[in-house]
């Protein structure tokens, strides 16, 4: 498509509204999901960090 100016490709003819809407909502939830995908192996890798541990004393209390 051709438009005659900046504001003519921002309103999309009319649709601006719904196109940068989809957009916006779309990159929203991607970085929601980044969010909580990082939250949660940070919350695996304590949890294994803690069963290591504590498998760790146990054996050495078992020797």
């Amino acid at each position: 498509m051709n438009w005659q100016s900046w504001s003519h490709f921002w309103a999309m003819g009319g649709y601006g509204l719904y196109v940068w809407g989809s957009y916006a909502v779309t990159l929203v939830v991607m970085i929601g999901e980044i969010v909580a995908l990082l939250m949660r192996r940070r919350g695996v890798v304590e949890s294994l960090t803690k069963y290591y541990a504590a498998r760790g004393k146990n054996h050495e209390a078992k020797a």
